[in-house]
């Protein structure tokens, strides 16, 4: 009987092989650090910007070229009023300013031959005078029917509605075809570019914020903290709630952020320890909040626990459930895939 060597030596080789060892878990050590701490209250975000554009002459909206949501560029026409009636009044101001200035030419001609003709002594000081008034009431009745036809262009060209500033248009007031007066208001926009939130801070935690607050906004939805660009305390408070309105600036032009959004923002106040673990180890089963403890023998054990919140970097406080020096593991899923193969 022959025997195969190379079949042979392949199974030795898989049988006499080392097993890799499975790579070990990441950890993180409990501690207890000393961290800020905070005065937490809800806010609102809005826009530093936030303007509604009326109409400033009557007329019938003409035609509406942005909607919610759109984006328009500063002095970017947004909507137009009919400009015949405008047009109209433009063109009688400007025939009156042709004949006032007709007449002032001619009041001006017929004052200088009358100053040659007193010096000649042909006429009376009473008609010089009556020459020269004449020649004075003209230049008014120009500088007025100039006046009007300066007022009844601009008229005209409050026509074209324009965009103050660019921004994001937050609604739209009219519909096309519409009537409308002077101070109606047409659209609603804001500078999504430059925001702030607004926080009520009750009057007996004015003096723990102090008077230049250290603030960060956390915004639950995006899962994002920003640091405060600027902190405004107001120097009065409201009558009926005894709070004060805190305006906190947030960097420019802040992603996926707009007016009306829930925030919370946290106040420094003072110093605390806390222990401390990171987010990622934590596991949530139903209503069983849980982390991974990994013993001396690099075995992972679930273990219930008590936590509170979150903060910027991502760590969350440890309530009850461990103590100083034990180690957690980093990735939950790894180490529930490591204890259910170490029960095998």
């Amino acid at each position: 009987m022959k025997l195969n060597l190379g079949l042979f030596f392949g199974l030795s080789v898989c049988l006499f092989a080392p097993v890799q060892a499975a790579e070990p878990l990441a950890t993180a050590a409990v501690q207890l650090r000393e961290v800020e701490q905070t005065y937490s209250i809800d806010g609102v975000v809005e826009a530093t910007r936030q303007s509604t554009v009326s109409a400033q002459i009557s007329g019938r909206v003409k035609a509406i070229y942005f909607d919610v949501g759109d984006r328009v560029s500063k002095g970017q026409v947004i909507l137009r009023i009919d400009e015949r009636e405008a047009n109209q009044a433009l063109a009688g101001s400007r025939a009156q300013l042709s004949q006032a200035e007709a007449a002032l030419q001619n009041a001006r001609l017929n004052y200088e031959r009358s100053k040659q003709l007193f010096e000649q002594k042909f006429i009376s000081q009473a008609a010089l005078d009556k020459a020269k008034s004449d020649y004075e009431v003209a230049k008014a009745q120009a500088a007025a029917s100039e006046a009007g036809a300066e007022q009844s262009a601009l008229a005209q060209s409050y026509t074209s509605v324009l965009a103050p500033y660019p921004g994001v248009v937050a609604a739209r007031l009219v519909e096309l075809g519409e009537m409308v007066t002077v101070g109606k208001p047409l659209m609603t926009g804001f500078d999504p570019s430059q925001l702030r939130v607004i926080a009520s801070v009750p009057q007996e935690k004015l003096k723990d914020i102090g008077s230049h607050p250290v603030v960060t906004v956390e915004v639950p939805s995006l899962e994002r903290w920003i640091k405060a660009a600027s902190v405004t305390v107001q120097p009065s408070a409201d009558v009926r709630t005894h709070s004060t309105q805190v305006r906190v600036d947030l960097p420019a032009n802040q992603a996926n952020l707009y007016p009306g959004m829930f925030v919370r923002t946290h106040f420094v106040v003072g110093k605390e320890k806390k222990m401390l673990i990171p987010n990622s180890a934590v596991v949530h089963r139903s209503e069983v909040v849980a982390v991974y403890v990994v013993d001396e023998k690099d075995v992972p054990h679930l273990r219930q626990v008590r936590l509170g919140e979150v903060n910027e970097q991502n760590e969350i406080e440890v309530l009850a459930g461990l103590n100083i020096g034990e180690r957690v593991a980093r990735d939950a899923v790894k180490a529930g895939m490591a204890a259910a193969e170490s029960k095998r």
